[in-house]
């Protein structure tokens, strides 16, 4: 028995996981990591993040392609089918695999195939894909199981003609229409994947507006641009009931619409993925879509378990997961944290063109009585962007109007989610040192895309000065 006792039992070896099993192997622990794959990486490298973005990236080349009058000198526009794409997306998963391998190798931290199943807090039985089970013992357990599409029981999912996110990672055509039920990040990504590749896209949208979490100019831009490309965006609608065929899917939608389409992709939320862990026994309740609460140190009601990343909700993104585990093993290790995890995480939304964003919105500025004012960069006057032909888009600043402290950056269009990290690690840095004065005295590279962050910040003080 005392060969399978552990000091912490990691359950998921996606980057929640990776990130907390390193960390605590660092210092000192006999770790062990549990997964129910037979390769790590978690849903983020197999289903998640890496699959849609190696997608995206090859999509949007093909695009650029097709657009360029350069290269319509050297020849016809091309068309690449959603396998060939899906190929090369799981090259990058490979390597992803084989890199995140040797971390567990170089660590000393063993790979447990099966799934667990908690005893009580101290204990886990381990079922291999054998159906033998062994029981584990640790002094802290860490659950990172991760999410799931979330699947409504009136939804056919074993029909060829619906998926979830999951399930569109293994087509084996390309439609010649789509249609998307759920237009927040997920959604509106394929919406454009799928659009690049010239499939007729109607993306349906339950609420308001597009992705309301971002400030109101960015939101209004991406659903210009994804009209403007051809997508079909319908917005406040429910679905009553889903008919598919031999020939297709029909959505019903409770407005009394009609939507046919060759395939559906429900990408409307997902679900922790707790189910058969035996959580509720030991006094952990998950809640309706399979989450964990957890305290500021990331434990559960059980102190000696703690759960991070997609299980725990907000804000499901694969950058705080990590964060998270660093956090979570840090606490395990000393029994306290000395430094908080950054309240600003920034966002970042691989549609086409991309979004990302660090800090507060507009409507939450004004919401808060906070004096602010607005610095904007256009890409279209950037020379580096008119070279590189990415003219769509803008860099954003929002800045107090008295003290110019930085409060938000948004980004929209080519390259934002690297081009947002400069104005990330302004805004946190110590007053007086998170002006829009740094932007204003700094020399930027010429031509660059981050002289937008100059441009942007002379626009604003020429609103206030």
């Amino acid at each position: 028995m005392s060969d399978q006792h552990y000091d912490t039992l990691v359950l998921g070896s996606g980057p929640a996981g990776e990130g907390a099993a390193m960390k605590l192997a660092k210092g000192g622990q006999r770790v062990a990591m549990i997964e129910r794959l037979s390769e790590v990486g978690g849903g983020c490298t197999h289903w998640g993040t890496i699959p849609s973005k190696a997608l995206r990236h090859n999509v949007r080349r093909l695009m650029e392609y097709n657009s360029s009058a350069l290269f319509r000198e050297a020849g016809e526009p091309r068309h690449v089918s959603f396998q060939t794409m899906l190929r090369h997306a799981r090259s990058v998963i490979d390597q992803q695999v084989g890199l995140r391998s040797g971390f567990y190798l170089r660590n000393s931290v063993p790979v447990l195939t099966g799934e667990g199943r908690f005893e009580d807090e101290h204990t886990l039985a381990l079922t291999g894909a054998d159906g033998d089970t062994q029981r584990l013992t640790a002094r802290h357990f860490l659950i990172a199981t991760g999410s799931r599409p979330y699947r409504p029981a009136d939804v056919d999912f074993s029909h060829p003609r619906i998926c979830d996110s999951d399930q569109i990672l293994s087509l084996a055509h390309t439609p010649r229409s789509l249609i998307i039920y759920g237009a927040g990040v997920i959604g509106s990504e394929y919406a454009s994947i799928f659009r690049g590749l010239g499939v007729k896209v109607d993306l349906i949208n339950t609420r308001e507006r597009m992705l309301a979490f971002l400030d109101d100019e960015i939101s209004d831009a991406i659903s210009y641009h994804l009209r403007e490309h051809g997508v079909v965006i319908r917005h406040r609608e429910q679905y009553q009931s889903i008919e598919a065929d031999d020939d297709g899917v029909t959505l019903y939608l409770q407005s009394g619409k009609r939507v046919r389409g060759d395939l559906l992709l429900w990408a409307n939320g997902r679900s922790g993925n707790t189910d058969g862990m035996g959580l509720e026994p030991i006094g952990i309740q998950p809640n309706g879509r399979g989450q964990v609460e957890v305290n500021d140190d990331f434990q559960t009601a059980q102190p000696s378990i703690y759960a991070i990343g997609d299980v725990v909700g907000y804000p499901s993104l694969a950058s705080a997961a990590y964060d998270q585990g660093r956090y979570a093993a840090t606490h395990m290790l000393e029994g306290q944290c000395e430094y908080r995890l950054a309240h600003d995480v920034p966002t970042g939304i691989y549609t086409i063109p991309e979004i990302s964003s660090v800090g507060r919105t507009e409507r939450e500025l004004t919401d808060a009585q906070v004096p602010y004012e607005i610095g904007h960069a256009f890409f279209k006057d950037l020379a580096r962007a008119q070279i590189s032909g990415q003219t769509v888009g803008m860099l954003k600043l929002l800045f107090h109007a008295d003290t110019l402290e930085l409060l938000g950056i948004h980004c929209f269009g080519d390259q934002a989610a690297e081009i947002v990290h400069i104005g990330q690690a302004i805004m946190a840095q110590p007053a007086p040192n998170n002006t829009l004065r740094y932007f204003m005295n700094t020399t930027f590279n010429y031509p660059t895309m981050a002289e937008g962050y100059r441009v942007a910040a002379l626009n604003g003080y020429n609103r206030v000065a």
